[in-house]
């Protein structure tokens, strides 16, 4: 029998699995660092999780995390400057985890992306000192006269698990060029044990070849990123296909069990069987 749910299925109130009623997804948000590469395909900036991690543990991701408080208080901040007499919740979601996903890659990769101009060394250890905790990004930002660009992110997915996994995320996934040299990326060394730069193809094929450990929204967006020769090529990609709520399910395929995605959202690759699919 299919367990069918769909993108915007937000009616879903139990694990498929197990029956038991789901957890309320903290949101999170992630950045796609993009480096065009001449004659070649771009390079995606990926850290290595820590193997002690209750979620992802050893997996290559994107760099990411939980979106804060305060990033919902610079988030009202940036919207305030031109809003209408309301702010919408999904605005200022959106724009809660555009700063979330801009903080969350400094502290995880050392790495600015989205500002007016590049942030000082010492504005990044600053930053980076109060990973791991509810931090303040806005006295950060503040203190050291960081202009960020919020609206230079480019929304390109959104996922969350049907699942009770260890961790349950409700994900935002932005795009962003690489402005600056990639020897600035630096891992963190708490949450993640190594950082690498690589084209999408090259981090599947190291999986395929168990190299890497990659789960299912990762893989799922490493192909949809292979597709596409440029940043201005995900861009436009992004723009053709915007981003929904993805909800994955499961569905009997060929007599065998898979989780699958809905179609016509420019994934070339919709499903896999879930006994070898990692979810987190």
């Amino acid at each position: 029998m299919a367990h069918r749910f769909g993108m915007t299925d937000t009616s879903q109130k139990t694990d498929p699995i197990t029956g038991k009623p789901l957890v309320t997804p903290t949101a999170a948000a992630t950045i796609i660092v993009v480096n065009d590469v001449e004659n070649g395909p771009p390079e995606l900036l990926m850290v290595e999780r820590s193997g002690k991690m209750a979620f992802a543990a050893g997996a290559a991701v994107f760099p990411g995390g939980r979106i804060d408080q305060g990033d919902y208080i610079l988030a009202k901040r940036y919207l305030e400057r031109d809003a209408d007499d309301t702010l919408q919740d999904e605005a200022l979601e959106d724009m809660a985890a555009r700063i979330g996903a801009i903080r969350e890659t400094v502290e995880e990769a050392s790495y600015p992306v989205a500002m007016h101009e590049p942030a000082s060394s010492e504005a990044i250890a600053a930053i980076r000192a109060e990973a791991g905790r509810d931090s303040n990004f806005a006295a950060n930002v503040d203190a050291f006269g960081l202009q960020l660009q919020p609206d230079a992110l480019t929304y390109f997915a959104r996922w969350r698990p049907p699942f009770n996994e260890a961790r349950v995320f409700d994900t935002r996934f932005y795009l962003a060029r690489a402005t600056l040299g990639k020897e600035m990326a630096k891992v963190d060394d708490t949450e993640n044990r190594t950082l690498f730069w690589a084209s999408a193809q090259q981090v599947l094929d190291r999986a395929d070849n168990d190299e890497l450990k990659i789960i299912f929204p990762t893989r799922r967006n490493l192909e949809k990123i292979a597709q596409c020769a440029s940043y201005a090529e995900l861009v436009d990609h992004a723009r053709h296909y915007p981003a929904q709520l993805i909800i994955p399910f499961i569905e009997e395929r060929g007599g065998e069990k898979h989780l699958c995605v809905p179609d016509g959202l420019g994934y070339p690759v919709t499903s896999e069987p879930i006994g070898k699919a990692l979810r987190g």
